[in-house]
């Protein structure tokens, strides 16, 4: 997928935030609003989306399915909230911008997180698909973004915070569950709300997997390599807070050398879609070699 395809993606995305939020701006407390309108309007390649939507069409879907790239994204956003805050990361800046903690305060930050977190199951909950499918999709978004995904991911990645991790199986096990689970999740629900086959979802599913790990390698090494300016995050977070991540159990050298393994592997995945899939092929590739 070239930048501008993923750019197209970005502004039909946030043309549809804006709207989302503008729409519940009279029913939320003001203070919350303005937090989580700040956090989500932030800025983003909304990579997470742009997943969703070219699997969805990938296996011919043609249905609307906005609300649950949407949800996607707000479920995301609330993951970088929390975070960043100072029990965790305690980031000062995301996307360029102070984080919302330090643009609000920590417990506005906290419960902006925690209403993001909910709008992502209330945009699932008003999309127009059998009670099957909502179900599905629901469980397994709850899944992956916590206690067996996302949130037990990041509990694995602060009890590696010591040094002590010097295995690239244990850094892959963090990952698969902090990253790599929701971004397998875009590929599948964008299949399932295409009404693909089971060889379509598992070629999904899979890319999602290699995909999820070729992104963490990829930022793992830009944190590594990149500027500030450049990251839109402070640099060197990683190096400073002695996490464990591909760059520090391997080495830059290395662990480029496993971003390319991932990449063939997430290439791999969709010879089942044929041609279908040649905008997921680009993506990857744009994730590989991506600079910021």
């Amino acid at each position: 997928m070239p930048a501008t395809r993923l750019k197209q993606h970005a502004a039909r995305i946030n043309g549809a935030l804006e709207r989302m939020l503008n729409d519940r701006e009279t029913v939320i407390p003001a203070p919350l609003w303005e937090a989580m309108r700040y956090s989500l309007m932030a800025g983003g390649k909304r990579v997470r989306p742009a997943m969703m939507l070219e699997c969805h069409a990938a296996c011919g879907g043609t249905s609307e399915i906005t609300p649950a790239a949407l949800s996607i994204e707000c479920m995301h956003t609330y993951s970088l909230i929390h975070d960043d805050l100072p029990c965790m990361d305690d980031d000062d800046l995301r996307r360029g911008q102070p984080t919302c903690h330090r643009r609000f305060d920590e417990a506005t930050a906290i419960l902006a997180g925690d209403a993001l977190q909910t709008l992502a199951f209330e945009l699932l909950g008003e999309m127009a698909i059998t009670p099957e499918l909502a179900v599905d999709l629901t469980r397994r978004l709850a899944v992956a973004a916590g206690a067996q995904g996302m949130v037990g991911g990041q509990v694995l990645d602060m009890q590696a915070e010591s040094g002590t991790v010097d295995s690239v199986l244990e850094v892959e096990r963090i990952h698969l569950h902090k990253t790599g689970t929701l971004l397998r999740y875009c590929c599948e629900a964008g299949a399932l709300l295409a009404g693909a086959d089971a060889t379509q979802v598992d070629a999904c599913s899979r890319y999602g997997k290699a995909v999820g790990l070729l992104f963490q390698i990829a930022d793992d090494i830009l944190d590594a390599t990149a500027t500030t300016e450049a990251l839109g995050k402070q640099a060197g977070q990683d190096a400073a807070q002695q996490k464990a991540t591909y760059v520090s159990v391997l080495g830059p050298e290395a662990a480029g050398e496993l971003a390319d393994e991932m990449l063939e592997m997430a290439v791999a995945a969709l010879e089942p879609l044929g041609k279908q899939g040649d905008p997921l092929r680009q993506l990857a590739r744009y994730i590989r070699e991506r600079d910021q």
